[in-house]
């Protein structure tokens, strides 16, 4: 089996999603629209549109959310692996839009069947047989079983030959800085390939955002790729630091940008393609995920792509 034929591996947390229809706090809004969302599941679904082939690995409650789940993510193509926990819920978030220009997710995961997910929820061979394994730093977060899971796939990953990515995606709501940073470091330092934002990098490694990439790189990490949002992303690889700028777009939901990215970024690298075609797919998938409501519903395909291009004035946030 060819690189290209083997699955990309991801596991994690999806959720159900509850998003405001409308404009305005959650103690006035009349109606939410039902969805899913979940970093690893977002990844999994833009590689899945951009042509790569992708398994995702988690845990959902015996609920009708937990189904909707699965039936969601097989419907975008994404090979599930899903253990189905007939003693907890499917996680729930719920996304709201205060103003036009804002937007606040609230979670309610603790003691979620996606918050229980162990070493055995990746069946043997699956890590061992992929292209490559995606993880996040919101998993190992979840619960002492998640990180267990997380380190175990990771070690699996190295033991085959597998590559690894990382993106660091640190939320403050599942633990302080004090207490996220070092086991961050610690997966982050046995990756191939870490994403984070500025404040994340040096959050994990209690440096400025260069002194950080070179800290990871020291440690073994063969790309760090530095999220800046709108104002595009770094990748320092091996002696080289490569800059592309983002896009100058009107947002309407920002939210899940930074997985499109990833997903942008890694499927590039995966096909053979260099840092700089891959820094630009990775910034087009952000700008785009971001001009429809949604985790994931707006990461584009291919097709996607070259119509955002073949626009005629020049989309370069300069």
């Amino acid at each position: 089996m060819s690189a290209a034929e083997r699955s990309v591996v991801t596991l994690g947390e999806t959720m159900a999603l509850m998003r405001a229809s409308e404009i305005g706090s959650l103690r006035h809004i009349a109606t939410l629209a039902i969805g899913i969302g979940g970093a690893e599941s977002n990844v999994a679904i833009a590689l899945r549109r951009l042509g790569v082939p992708v398994t995702w690995c988690g845990r959902v409650g015996a609920d009708p959310l937990g189904e909707r789940v699965v039936r969601e993510l097989r419907g975008e193509g994404v090979e599930v692996e899903a253990r189905v926990d007939t003693g907890a819920p499917t996680g729930l978030m719920v996304k709201e839009r205060p103003t036009a220009a804002t937007t606040a997710v609230h979670y309610y995961r603790a003691g979620s069947a996606g918050s229980r997910l162990g070493r055995d929820d990746v069946p043997a061979g699956r890590i061992e047989e992929a292209a490559l394994l995606h993880v996040t730093g919101i998993t190992p977060l979840l619960s002492e079983s998640a990180a267990d899971a997380v380190r175990d796939a990771v070690a699996r990953a190295r033991g085959a030959g597998v590559a690894v990515s990382f993106d660091v995606n640190y939320r403050s709501a599942l633990a302080p800085s004090a207490v996220a940073a070092p086991l961050l470091r610690e997966i982050a330092e046995s990756a191939d390939t870490v994403f984070g934002g500025v404040a994340e990098l040096e959050l994990i490694t209690g440096a400025d955002v260069d002194e950080a990439a070179a800290l990871l790189r020291s440690a073994g990490v063969a790309e760090v790729v530095v999220k800046r949002g709108a104002e595009g992303a770094t990748v320092h690889a091996g002696a080289d630091v490569v800059d592309a700028p983002g896009f100058a777009i009107d947002p309407l939901d920002t939210v899940g940008a930074g997985d499109a990215f990833v997903a942008g970024y890694l499927s590039v690298r995966l096909a053979g393609g260099g840092v700089a075609e891959a820094l630009r797919r990775g910034n087009t998938c952000g700008a785009i995920a971001c001009l429809g409501p949604g985790d994931w519903e707006a990461a584009p395909t291919l097709a996607d792509l070259e119509r955002f291009h073949a626009v005629g004035t020049d989309p370069v946030r300069r």
